[in-house]
């Protein structure tokens, strides 16, 4: 193909992932009020006293319903996405290379909704008690987009992380890291782990932070152990 070829075909792709992004959107504004107040129950359960979330803008809650169903649709539409991610790479490819096509949609949506709820079950409550816990000895009033910024991010952050053994089962098939060189450089690994961790993290508290590099550790020896089972033989 073509240079110019390539763009038309990343030009159909980006307008395949739009047009069933946008059906997910629909989707899920429809229920955009039990999926916001889901989404706020892990920090609703950890105001103290009289407190609550609050908005200070008439157009607040509307744009926070927006942005909800913009965070469902995107898990939603994950395979989707996923797939034509694929089906533009998988032409610059070898054969054999291809045949985790299959593996490559299966995982990563996978650990991207794992990721999600964790994030949701365990990463935001955690953090949400820490943080709110230190000022019990006040009145709460948090804002519905602050709020709702925080735990966005902290679960989306947390999807992304959780694709960490994807991107080590795709190098793997490819050839390019082993699960022994992985193994070599583990404690290299951690620091970088550690480093990544204080970047995406959306507050600046060690709980948060350590909320996101532990699973960031596991999911590395996971992916090593994916690579060991699912990656490139090295010849004899």
């Amino acid at each position: 193909m073509s240079f110019l070829e390539h763009l038309e075909e990343l030009r159909t792709r980006l307008f395949k992932c739009v047009i069933a992004y946008v059906i997910a959107f629909l989707l899920c504004w429809f229920w955009s009020r039990p999926i916001l107040n889901f989404l706020l129950d892990p920090v609703r359960r950890f105001i103290s006293g009289q407190g609550d979330v609050v908005f200070l803008e008439v157009t607040e809650p509307f744009f926070v319903y927006m942005k909800a169903s913009a965070l469902a649709a995107v898990f939603l539409a994950a395979p989707v996405l996923l797939h034509q991610i694929w089906g533009f790479v998988s032409p610059g490819l070898y054969r054999n290379e291809k045949s985790i096509a299959a593996l490559f949609i299966t995982f990563g949506t996978v650990f991207f909704v794992c990721g999600g709820a964790f994030g949701y079950y365990v990463a935001v409550p955690l953090s949400a008690q820490w943080l709110l816990g230190l000022g019990q000895d006040f009145k709460a009033a948090l804002t519905l987009t602050a709020t709702f910024q925080f735990l966005s991010r902290v679960i989306l952050g947390m999807s992304v992380v959780f694709e960490l053994p994807v991107v080590i089962l795709f190098l793997a098939r490819l050839g390019v890291v082993t699960p022994g060189g992985l193994m070599k450089y583990f404690r290299h690994a951690v620091v970088v782990i550690a480093i990544a961790a204080a970047v995406i993290t959306p507050t600046g508290d060690a709980l948060t932070m350590a909320v996101f590099a532990v699973p960031m550790i596991g999911l590395y020896l996971t992916g090593v152990a994916i690579a060991w089972i699912f990656g490139k033989k090295q010849a004899a």
